[in-house]
């Protein structure tokens, strides 16, 4: 995404007012492997590919003992949230666990990651090892600042076969079939959506795709570009309408504000047959072979992209999600932490083994020429949909959250909750975030 000069300069404040603001409120992160300390470390994510990187980790630190690396494993709002104090104080991990887009574009404005340009240029087996578009997601200003980790992630619409037997529905194709199946789903007993609301980032997946579906990728593109009233966008208005038309027709699950998606709630809600489908990433599947291995076994898991909207200006065949996550190197780091961090992105990220390791737990990692792979592995049907669906997307949306600045995602997810809740209209989201535009 292109930045503008104004928001280029405030992304480095952003991140140091960040950190003095929740330290003053006595926020801290691990300490394990920061800036300094005798081995490298790296932060992640509970959940989804947690065991393939732990996995990883222990081979790599087995077979080199002198070059090991501490990971620590926080939930996904404590991560964003301790991982920006650290990184503001300079005490982050080496290895820094991200998304790209404008929250890496901040860490590269305020100098706490390393440019890793000539590392990739002089391997060539590094460089090629991703898909293009993938590895696209890691460079800023045509420089590398982070590299794949894990698996292709397009949020899709997952649903429970069973239910949908026993309401006689077929899962809709479009918005207004999805509107159609409310009112059978609520008779039989059945919330139609699951929506783990207190999380607040999961109402983003509803706001990026019908967006999307109405007016392209060329509205989120004017907004990225921090276009004067983008967020006016007769698109942006009419997807907010058509989400408080959800909520008013009883679309989501009832107390969906007090559900947390860090802690699976909304996709229990899905396998338990409390809720009959759920707008989720494909991290969730991973998840879903521990949480309930027997569900999938009994093959009750639909997925279907996420639907059309009549007259829309977008490709249905167009993705959101997150393309992969990367790993960043801590510019802070000392030298021992960054050659112990680039060994292993070199030698021990997206190996055979680690590949093997993504597919078995259900996941699709971002490499070239893996048909023979996906049909060989225990769940050929789910992967070889992740696949097909990343490569063929005439576009694939890096969550909102992500591409943004750390301020205006920050402003956006607390609006869409609000949004959600019917405390604000559309009109009265497009203007607050307006607000935002190039902060």
């Amino acid at each position: 995404m292109k930045l503008t000069k104004l928001r280029q300069a405030t992304a480095a404040v952003t991140i140091a007012t960040l950190a003095t603001a929740l330290a003053a409120c006595g926020s801290s992160g691990p300490t394990s492997g920061a800036a300094g300390s005798a081995g490298a470390s790296a932060w992640a994510l509970t959940g989804g590919d947690e065991q393939t990187f732990r996995t990883s980790f222990d081979a790599w630190n087995k077979t080199n003992p002198t070059e090991t690396i501490t990971p620590t494993f926080l939930s996904n709002d404590a991560f964003k949230q301790k991982v920006r104090t650290a990184i503001g104080a300079g005490k982050g991990p080496s290895l820094i666990y991200g998304w790209g887009g404008g929250i890496l574009k901040a860490y590269v404005d305020a100098g706490q990651v390393a440019d890793l340009t000539d590392d990739v240029n002089a391997d060539p087996a590094l460089k090629s090892r991703f898909l293009p578009s993938i590895a696209a997601t890691g460079i800023i200003a045509g420089k590398v600042y982070a590299i794949g980790n894990n698996a292709m992630q397009p949020v899709v619409l997952f649903y429970n076969k069973d239910v949908f037997t026993k309401a006689g529905i077929e899962p809709p194709t479009t918005f207004d079939g999805l509107l159609a199946v409310i009112p059978k789903l609520k008779a039989a007993g059945v919330a139609p959506l699951a929506l783990g609301g207190q999380s607040k980032w999961p109402d983003l997946m509803w706001e990026e795709y019908l967006v999307d579906r109405i007016g392209g990728p060329e509205v989120f593109d004017k907004i990225a570009a921090n276009k004067p009233d983008a967020w006016s966008d007769p698109a942006v208005l009419e997807a907010n309408t058509k989400i408080q038309q959800l909520v008013g027709a009883g679309a989501f699950v009832k107390g969906f504000s007090s559900i947390a998606a860090d802690s699976g709630a909304d996709l229990a809600l899905l396998y338990t047959g409390k809720a009959a489908m759920l707008l989720q990433g494909s991290w969730n599947y991973p998840t879903l072979k521990t949480a309930n291995p027997q569900f999938l076994k009994d093959g009750k898991l639909g997925f279907i992209p996420f639907p059309a909207v009549t007259g829309g200006k977008g490709d249905p065949k167009d993705v959101a999600g997150n393309p992969a996550n990367f790993w960043s190197v801590s510019s802070k780091a000392s030298a021992g932490e960054k050659k112990a961090a680039l060994d292993y992105l070199k030698k021990g990220v997206m190996s055979d083994d680690y590949v093997d390791a993504l597919l078995k737990g259900g996941a699709v990692p971002p490499v070239a020429g893996l048909q023979s792979k996906l049909a060989a592995t225990q769940d050929p049907q789910w992967l070889s949909y992740v696949y097909a669906l990343a490569q063929q997307a005439p576009h694939f949306q890096l969550s909102w959250d992500q591409a943004l600045s750390p301020v205006q995602a920050d402003a956006l997810l607390t609006n869409l909750d609000k949004l959600f809740l019917t405390q604000i209209t559309p009109e009265q989201f497009s203007t607050a975030m307006n607000k935002t535009v190039g902060k």
